[in-house]
């Protein structure tokens, strides 16, 4: 019997206005280079059966405009919104490298001890894309979807494709804009096994 076949296309919004910088739970549209960017890299790709977004601007505009020109249904899903980052909102990393350089080395060694003030904690995100992305494969069982999210959501993602452990977020590299797809063979007596493909701009 032949297995059935889910793929959900993840694709990092553009450039936000402000351009890099610490950008959680801050909601800042996109910049003109940002839908750009998403538009170029979506291009006249239309093979989703259905769009899933984080609830902030810089996801959900441009998912709204594409789920209205391909005539697809569009979810908003608030546990793929970013990683909050507490006082660190809104900072450039090169402002808070003069600033605090240590705090940075810290967090970036151990995220989940060193966090800033008010920020949320790495394992209580982590847990939460993963809870999210379990469900999201379990209702698009054989479907085709697009989810439109954020840097940290995908990293998170692909840690639990791929099995690994929260050590190995940042090795991940993800620009704006940037797509990936997973592709999951479900099979009714084994399981499923997860397929990854990486796409640097376009589909």
């Amino acid at each position: 019997m032949n297995g059935i076949e889910t793929k959900i296309d993840l694709i990092r919004h553009g450039e936000p206005v402000g351009g890099q910088r610490m950008r959680g739970s801050q909601d800042d549209p996109l910049s003109e280079l940002g839908w750009y960017q998403m538009r170029d890299s979506v291009g006249e790709h239309s093979p989703w059966d259905s769009i899933v977004s984080s609830p902030l601007k810089r996801c959900f505009n441009f998912s709204e405009e594409l789920s209205k020109k391909l005539s697809v249904d569009l979810e908003v899903d608030g546990e793929f919104r970013e990683i909050g980052f507490g006082e660190w909102e809104g900072k450039r990393i090169i402002d808070l490298m003069k600033e605090d350089p240590e705090a940075i080395r810290k967090y970036w060694k151990d995220p989940e001890s060193n966090g800033p003030e008010g920020s949320e904690l790495m394992s209580v995100f982590i847990n939460r894309v993963h809870e999210a992305w379990d469900k999201l494969v379990a209702d698009t069982q054989g479907k085709h979807t697009l989810l439109v999210c954020h840097g940290g959501v995908i990293r998170a993602i692909l840690t639990r494709v791929l099995g690994m452990g929260p050590e190995n977020l940042w090795n991940f590299d993800v620009p704006y804009a940037n797509v990936s797809r997973v592709v999951y063979h479900h099979f009714p007596d084994d399981g499923h096994t997860a397929q990854l493909k990486f796409h640097k701009a376009r589909f």
